[in-house]
């Protein structure tokens, strides 16, 4: 099929088929629900002037070691480049800090102030008492199952 006789096919998608995703697709529902999610987290931590992206990264940086940029970006599920873009304002904040690894000087390791652990330790109580709501919202459902089978579903395929 070349370009053309794709943008120009007189085929339409029948509106069964649009109610039936409406209904049924998983990435539909679990960005909805991850949208609808991060929401209820940003206004939880509005008060600390933190967003949950911001706590998620804080959080994945208390380790007892500084991990790797690469490392963190891998858990998160995000490039580099985002990574250190969403990096910036919290080192601009001094709640991070960014630092050569001594044995491979082009890699970064991070990790948290003291600022840093310290708004950390004020966002858990807020963290627990959201997901604490949420977890109660699982209908007729396992909270612990739903967890089991987002993490299964981002799991990257083998190729």
């Amino acid at each position: 099929m070349s370009k053309k006789d794709f943008n120009h096919s007189d085929q339409k998608v029948p509106f069964a088929d649009t109610i039936m995703v409406r209904d049924s697709c998983l990435c539909l529902h679990v960005r909805r629900a991850a949208r609808t999610i991060a929401r209820r987290f940003d206004d939880a931590f509005r008060p600390l002037d933190l967003t949950s992206g911001q706590y998620s990264l804080l959080m994945s940086l208390n380790r007892p070691a500084p991990p790797h940029m690469k490392d963190v970006a891998d858990l998160l599920a995000m490039d580099r480049t985002t990574l250190t873009a969403n990096l910036k304002p919290l080192e601009r904040r001094g709640l991070v800090e960014i630092t050569p690894d001594p044995r491979d000087k082009r890699g970064r390791l991070l990790s948290l102030t003291k600022d840093g652990m310290a708004l950390l330790v004020r966002a858990f109580p807020i963290w627990k008492e959201t997901q604490d709501q949420l977890e109660s919202l699982v209908a007729s459902s396992n909270a612990q199952q739903l967890l089991a089978d987002l993490i299964s579903l981002s799991q990257e395929p083998e190729r």
